[in-house]
């Protein structure tokens, strides 16, 4: 097994870890009557990031430059033949996901290029499941899967106007100009992207490998631009030993990849370095200079090139041949992806996951800790009683009603903040409205239809990429209100009642602003201000526009549901202490009465609740236990859960 296959195993491991111990800990919540819908929806929620949790690795290169053979190299060879097609030429067609979705079979679900001529981007195109063309997988065939995993190669030759409509020829491009034949034709994909469901145990795992066309494609293709490569938690940049950085490479590597955590530089095809007329020394040394030389032009650390063979790495683990391996640098370069892709992405859940329990646990604890001091209060009035008379008792249980009706008459009052925060919680839905973002960009898809110069359709995106980003701002700024007005709630609450509260948990809509910068930054970047645009390009930009709406949508979707479990949760701890405190007075109330009723009654209560405060102090125990048990599975090392195991 591969260092990057043991390590990803590793990563399973942990995240099994730490559902168990969640598991645990709700289990005994509920036995506790603890839980409540609001910690409920918290803990599912998590549960749901953890199965979720995706790590996607992109693989780019120009033509032939073997990605689609280093793909078979680092994941594959087990199968003891190739699995994705690789040979001379182009083999990656369109950009193809390798995934394992359970709710389908095994299968390669393939795009028509010609939804390219439709305006949906591929990203909405995912969910209408009658656009695609699907084929089975038999995975107990090894030749089986590489004929059906030849589809992502098959071309097809269409009448210019044809590749035109598509965003695929332009006029000016002589290279292009030059692939068409004699009858006015020129070969494109016959895909659009293909999805390959896998049950690959890594792809079960939540691996997902992206495969990439030429270059060219970054250009042309808007889910490569927009999606799949920005939001890629590695991005190999295959480069060939021979030839080292071309224009084109530098060009997509500064704009669409750059440095950054995960982002590595693969050497590919260095065994056609290796000369028997040289000692291994001299080609170590030339190897070494290639590289060398590749790392400064891309302005990256010598550290982040990995001169491999992609191909005698794939030999050397199909025949077992650990000399031919150790020659083709494969494990050198799987090794770093392991050691710097995996614990980076357990990092960000970590942090994600401990800032969520956090949360979580501290409204328990203080949920106990109300309970335990109303007990505390109890005995203390109950123990103040031996002795007295009648009277007294009487008294204590006007007081007692007193402060119920005080607390009544509290919630009442606070009925009317929740009618702010009902209607305050409207306005930010509005804000947030899907209804408003298709208006808007309807309205900038209509200007852009209408201009005939490029400043003229750039304005267009701008203007909606600025409305988008003032609803985010009117939007968080109503959040911020409603935060103050909680915390305003809450510290009422504790002060004139004694309820052991904490600031509510505080929200932002920060990430979304960002990441609407983001994919602004990306689309000028695509289409710089200032350029003069040619047909081929404004047929280009009317399609990343497309993919743009259909990004932003996903992110103000999201944005949405975030928005909503904080609304559902802001309120839960107040909710439950208000719930507990009405349960105690009363409770008080009832104590009180039957010992106006039958004073030998005394002792008993005295004794039941000396008892009971003993239970919760045995609780409070069990539930720190627990929450530690939850931190330790979260700060887990991956080897350490190994050795665990």
């Amino acid at each position: 097994m591969s260092h990057l296959v043991e390590k990803f195993h590793e990563y399973s491991e942990w995240r099994s870890g730490v559902t168990q111990a969640l598991d645990r800990y709700r289990e005994w919540i509920t036995e506790a009557d603890l839980a409540d819908a609001s910690s409920d929806q918290r803990i599912a929620r998590i549960k749901e990031r953890l199965v979720d949790d995706k790590l996607s690795i992109a693989f780019v290169a120009e033509f032939s430059r073997g990605k689609s053979e280093l793909i078979n190299a680092i994941f594959f060879a087990e199968y003891g033949q190739r699995i994705l097609p690789s040979s001379a030429g182009r083999t990656t067609m369109c950009p193809t996901e390798l995934l394992y979705d359970e709710t389908f079979p095994p299968c390669i679900r393939l795009l028509p290029i010609e939804t390219r001529a439709e305006a949906h981007s591929t990203s909405d195109l995912k969910q209408q499941s009658h656009v695609w063309s699907v084929l089975p997988l038999d995975i107990q065939s090894g030749e089986g899967m590489l004929e059906a995993f030849r589809q992502v190669s098959l071309t097809k030759r269409v009448p210019v106007d044809e590749a035109k409509l598509y965003g695929l020829y332009d006029d000016e491009d002589p290279d292009m100009q030059s692939e068409v034949d004699a009858e006015g034709r020129v070969e494109i994909s016959q895909w659009r992207h293909a999805i390959i469901n896998f049950p690959h145990p890594l792809l079960k795992q939540g691996l997902i490998i992206i495969d990439t066309p030429g270059l060219n494609a970054i250009g042309t293709e808007p889910e490569l631009t927009l999606n799949l490569i920005p939001n890629a938690h590695a991005v190999l940049f295959i480069l060939a030993a021979d030839t080292g950085v071309t224009k084109s490479d530098i060009e997509v590597w500064r704009n669409n990849i750059g440095t950054g955590p995960g982002r590595l530089v693969v050497l590919n095809k260095i065994d056609g370095m290796w000369d028997e007329l040289r000692s291994p020394l001299e080609i170590d040394r030339q190897i070494a200079q290639q590289a060398s030389s590749v790392a400064t032009t891309l302005d990256v650390a010598e550290t982040q090139v990995f001169p491999v063979s992609a191909q005698k790495g794939l030999v050397g683990k199909i025949n077992r041949d650990a000399p031919l391996l150790a020659k083709s640098r494969l494990l050198k370069l799987e090794q770093a992806l392991s050691q710097e892709l995996l614990p980076a992405k357990q990092t960000i859940i970590r942090a994600q996951l401990a800032s969520e329990i956090r949360e979580l646990t501290a409204a328990k604890q203080a949920l106990l800790a109300s309970r335990k001091r109303n007990v505390v209060e109890q005995l203390v009035e109950l123990t103040s009683l031996r002795g007295k008379n009648k009277n007294v008792v009487v008294h204590m249980m006007k007081r007692i009603e007193i402060e119920r009706k005080e607390f009544d008459a509290s919630l009442m009052k606070m009925q009317s903040t929740r009618a702010v925060f009902a209607r305050q919680s409207a306005d930010v839905y509005t804000n947030l409205g899907l209804g408003v973002l298709k208006q808007d960009a309807r309205a900038a898809r209509a200007a852009m239809e209408k201009s005939r110069f490029s400043v003229e359709i750039l304005s267009a995106a701008k203007t909606f990429f600025d409305k988008t980003a003032n609803n985010l701002w009117e939007a968080g700024h109503k959040i911020d209100e409603i935060a103050e007005m909680m915390a305003v709630m809450y510290k009422k609450f504790s002060t004139e009642h004694g309820l052991a509260l904490t600031t509510p948990m505080p929200f932002s809509l920060k990430k979304y602003r960002d990441e609407l910068s983001a994919i602004e930054a990306v689309f000028q970047r695509q289409f710089s201000i200032g350029a003069m645009f040619t047909g081929y390009q404004t047929v280009l930009m009317h399609k990343f526009f497309e993919s743009i709406a259909s990004r932003v949508k996903q992110s103000i979707l999201q944005a949405n549901r975030d928005v909503e479990a904080w609304f559902k949760v802001v309120m839960a701890p107040l909710d439950a202490q208000i719930r507990e405190h009405k349960t105690q007075l009363k409770q008080r109330q009832k104590s009180i009465e039957k010992i106006v009723d039958a004073a030998d009654t005394l002792e008993e209560k005295i004794q039941t609740f000396e008892q009971l405060q003993a239970e919760l102090d045995t609780d409070i125990g069990k539930l720190l236990r627990l929450e530690a048990d939850i931190g330790d599975a979260i700060m887990a090392e991956l080897a350490s859960v190994r050795e665990a195991a």
